[in-house]
Formats: structure tokens, sequence, C-alpha cells
């Protein structure tokens, strides 16, 4: 790995455990520090230690942010790929969203510093360093895509509002004007009255006092309760579906990478891969027990897991899997497998699995000399401890 691949693999934080956990939350935490500090620069009359403190915290959080956004310009060719020239790929980093993210999140302390703008726009400006949570929590991306692919049937909910509120304003000012003429004034008055009506806020500054506004009134309470369920249902079915999505995906790579599966095309893949339940098991946990019924067969996507085979343990790692002899013999558990660092695993349940391999018999057949070359492998490093202690 080159020194410019490295330090974008430090910077993205990948993977579960170790440096990059580390750096990940050391990310995380100076974001939110950096976010508070700035709050507490714009309260009234700030405690002085407090607000020494905040400074302080906001020059380091500069200092970083800045070291981080030279560097990041420095490794974009290397995020791009070969295909893309170093100067294209820095000026698509800097003129990207979140290049202006990690720029303004670097820079709001040094124009504070030489008072170009007030203390209030700095402090705003400090706040875009929340954006930056972006790369660190895998969660909020998803809010992004999910705006971005239901953007039509949200622009169509949105039109939809926008006519009732409008038509109900109109009607409203007809209906109070002559009542309350200083209050609904006009129909651009009476359109805060819709917008605060609709969404069932209600402040009360507006209100009609006749009884067909109060009538009117309700209905419109009504048709904006189910206004703003629309858009609330497709942002809901839209997490969904994307979670879905991510999910197949990561699974659909990792059976693919199984040696087991290598050979099966691409429809196949994805059948099994549908089947299989993700699991996220801490480090130095019991998987499965010696004696304990056979319920499933796991895949391991990422860490490693032991297997205490007397007399010599065996160790499995990422692409291999385990537990499929006990499915196949149809007995207990003739082993104990525990987790020696945080694995996330796949799991086939045991009738799912039974399934699968009477729809292909093939596989069936590769489960089952694999199954017997274990199994050899077993007898034979028994027969020599045996041997051995003899």
């Amino acid at each position: 790995m080159s020194l410019r691949a490295r330090i974008l693999h430090y910077l993205d934080a990948e993977g579960y455990g170790g440096i990059a956990l580390g750096l990940r939350s050391a990310f995380i935490a100076c974001v939110l520090f950096a976010v508070a500090s700035a709050a507490i620069t714009t309260l009234p009359d700030p405690n002085p230690t407090l607000a020494h403190a905040a400074r302080l915290i906001h020059f380091a959080a500069a200092c970083l942010f800045t070291l981080e956004y030279a560097a990041r310009i420095a490794v974009a060719p290397e995020h791009q790929g070969a295909a893309t020239s170093a100067r294209r790929a820095r000026l698509e980093y800097v003129t990207s969203a979140i290049g202006f993210v990690d720029l303004f999140a670097a820079a709001s302390y040094w124009l504070a510093l030489a008072d170009v703008v007030a203390p209030r726009i700095e402090a705003v400006i400090a706040l875009a360093a929340v954006c930056k949570l972006v790369r660190y929590a895998p969660g909020l991306d998803i809010i992004v895509t999910v705006f971005r692919q239901e953007a039509r049937p949200l622009a169509s909910a949105v039109l939809a509002l926008f006519v009732v509120l409008t038509i109900a304003s109109g009607i409203m000012f007809l209906i109070e004007h002559d009542a309350q003429p200083t209050v609904f004034a006009s129909i651009p008055h009476t359109l805060w009255w819709g917008m605060v009506t609709v969404a069932s806020v209600g402040y009360g500054d507006m209100a009609p006092v006749t009884p067909l506004g109060k009538a009117f009134a309700s209905i419109v309470m009504l048709f904006g309760l189910a206004m703003f369920a629309v858009p609330a249902g497709i942002l809901a079915s839209g997490f969904a579906g994307e979670l879905r999505r991510r999910d197949f995906i990561v699974t659909w790579e990792t059976v693919a990478q199984v040696p087991l599966f290598g050979e099966l095309d691409a429809s196949r893949i994805a059948a099994i891969a549908r089947l299989l339940r993700p699991q996220i098991i801490p480090a130095h946990h019991v998987i499965v027990r010696r004696g304990e019924p056979a319920d499933a067969m796991y895949f391991i996507m990422d860490g490693e897991v032991e297997i205490d085979l007397r007399p010599n343990p065996v160790r499995l790692a990422k692409g291999q899997h385990f537990g499929e002899i006990a499915l196949l013999k149809k007995t207990n558990r003739t082993a104990t497998v525990t987790t020696r660092t945080e694995c996330r695993l796949l799991a086939l349940e045991a009738h799912e699995f039974h399934r699968l391999m009477s729809q292909h018999p093939d596989l069936a057949a590769s489960v089952a000399r694999i199954t017997e070359e274990r199994l050899r492998e077993l007898r034979n490093g028994s027969s020599v401890a045996a041997d051995s202690r003899g």
C-alpha cells in the first residue's frame, strides 16, 4: 500500500477495531466538541473559564480540521482512482459538498482570528463541522440517498400540500375577513394561519371566531394530518428499502467471496443471500456449544473464531464457514466455537440449510465433500495425538 493510500485509509477510518475505531472515535469527538464550543461563544454572558475552554477547543479542532483538509486534497487522486487525473480529482473534492463542509470547518476559527467576519457569523460557519459526521456515521448518508431517490414523490406531496394550503388560506380569508379585518387582513396574511393549521402547530396568534370559520378550520386540520402523513410514509418506505438494498448488497458480496459458493452464478448467489441473517458477535463469546442441538451454520464476514477441537483447536477467519457438519449428520454440536475478535457472521438456519441442499444437489455434494475432508482431518489429528501420547 502506497503512502497516499495508507493516509486515505486512516482518514476514512476504515475497519471495525484497533486504530480505525480509535481514529473514528477521535474525529467524532472532535466534531462534537467543536460544535459545542462554537455554540458556547454565542452565550450572552458565558462563564469566563467556560469561554476560555471553548476557545482552546475551537483552536485545537481548527488545527486538526486544517491538517485533515490539506491531507484530503493531497490524497484525493487515490480516492478517485487511476481513471481521473490528480488535478481533476483534487478539484472535484474541493468543489464537492463534503469538500465545502471540510473547508468551512477548518476556516471558521481562522476567519474569526483575522477579524474577517462577525463572531456570530463565525459561530454559525463553525456549526458546519457537524456535517462531517456523515463520514463516520453510516446511517446519516442514508438520509441523503433516500431524499435523492424519493425526490419526485416528495415533490408531488409538497406540491399537493401547497395547493391545499393556498386554497384553505383563500377560503378562510373570505370567511373571517369581515369579522377580523386586522387579523385576516389579506390572503398573504392568512397564509401564515394556513401554514400553522395544516402543520397542526396552532400558535393561537390567528384563530377564527365565526362558527363557519371554526368548522372550516377543523376540516383543514384533519386534511393537514393526512397531507403530512404522505411524505412521512414515502420517507419511511424509502428508508426501509434502502436499508434492505444495502444489507442485500453486503450479503451478496460476502456470499460471492465464500469459496463454497465461488462457482455459482449470480442468480443462485442472490437466492442464497436472501436466506442469510447477519449477526454481530462480541469478542470471546460462545457462538455454539458442544452437545447443543444444531440450529444453523455460519459464514464469517469479518473477524476470527476458534473451534475447540480436541486435541488441537482450529481458527477460522473471513470467508470461511462452520457448523455444517452437525447439520449434515443431523447430530448435536461436536465442538464449541468461540469468537476471538468481534465477528460479523451470516447465519443459515437449519431448515433453510436443508431446503437449500435439496434444491441444489451440486452444492449439497460440495458441502458433503468439504465435510468429509474436515472429518478426515479431525480423525487424522486425533490419531497423531494418540500416537504422540503413546
